[in-house]
């Protein structure tokens, strides 16, 4: 005997959910980690320098920027990073521009007050220094791969122990970011209709990498462990150099030359 409730044709029409937060978070973690992972051998020439010259060249140009009092060496700096430019792909240049102007508007909002009482010189070197700051940094991060940053910091000096943590650290969050992507997925899947309370699910998934960051540093730790870790961090560094180095390189010295000239002027 079939129950009467059985037989009751199901008339539920699930109401349509109008947000969008779950495609917009995946859209969101699948663009940061593609810029992470995305692989930096391409056809330009920036792409093919040798990352530990251009990390170490950075990091020079960066220091004789913050140095500087000089505006003809800045507007130097500044040709010299958009001549860099020119060899990318245009919708890199176009991301690399918007995200070089956001934070030093903002800062020369800031630098409104300073500029009225006439300090107008110094507020605009500033705005200036962070833009070509930002700029190079973007350079760098978008054409060299982060492993190859970490192994360039060995010849800096820098201790074992943090550059360990850094490299830990992003491999863990695309770890981690993967991770979320299958949970937002599975809540997506198992989404129908109008969730009263949505944003209370983003809470467990939360809690969720939590327990999975947590069990993931305790099986790291026991690796560790029965391997003899003893926190030295060893890396092999690519040091050979080509005639294309080799120009990238005597470019660089010329920059930090006329960075000398002007600061003894």
């Amino acid at each position: 005997m079939i129950p009467e409730w059985l037989s009751v044709k199901d008339t539920y029409v699930p109401k349509e959910e109008k947000s969008t937060y779950i495609e917009k978070s995946i859209f969101s973690l699948i663009k940061t980690l593609s810029i992470i992972r995305q692989s930096k051998s391409r056809d330009k020439l920036i792409y093919s320098l040798n990352p530990t010259l251009k990390v170490l060249s950075t990091i020079v140009l960066i220091i004789c920027i913050s140095l500087s009092r000089s505006q003809v060496y800045l507007l130097v700096i500044d040709m010299y990073a958009l001549a860099n430019l020119l060899f990318m792909e245009k919708k890199i240049i176009k991301m690399i521009l918007c995200r070089s102007l956001i934070f030093p508007i903002i800062t020369l909002i800031a630098l409104i007050p300073s500029m009225l009482y006439g300090n107008i010189y110094n507020s605009l070197m500033l705005f200036q220094k962070i833009i070509v700051t930002i700029l190079l940094m973007n350079l760098m991060s978008h054409t060299t791969k982060w492993s190859e940053v970490s192994k360039s910091l060995k010849l800096l000096f820098v201790p074992d122990i943090f550059i360990w943590i850094m490299d830990i650290t992003i491999k863990y969050i695309v770890l981690l970011g993967e991770h979320s992507i299958d949970l937002l997925y599975a809540l997506k899947l198992r989404s129908v209709g109008k969730a009263p309370s949505k944003y209370n699910y983003l809470t467990g998934i939360m809690g969720n990498l939590f327990i999975k960051a947590y069990k993931m540093s305790e099986e790291m730790f026991q690796a560790m462990e029965c391997r003899g870790f003893v926190g030295e961090y060893t890396t092999k560094v690519n040091l050979k150099f080509r005639k294309l180095d080799c120009f990238y390189l005597i470019i660089t010295l010329t920059l930090v030359g006329l960075f000398i000239y002007c600061l003894k002027r």
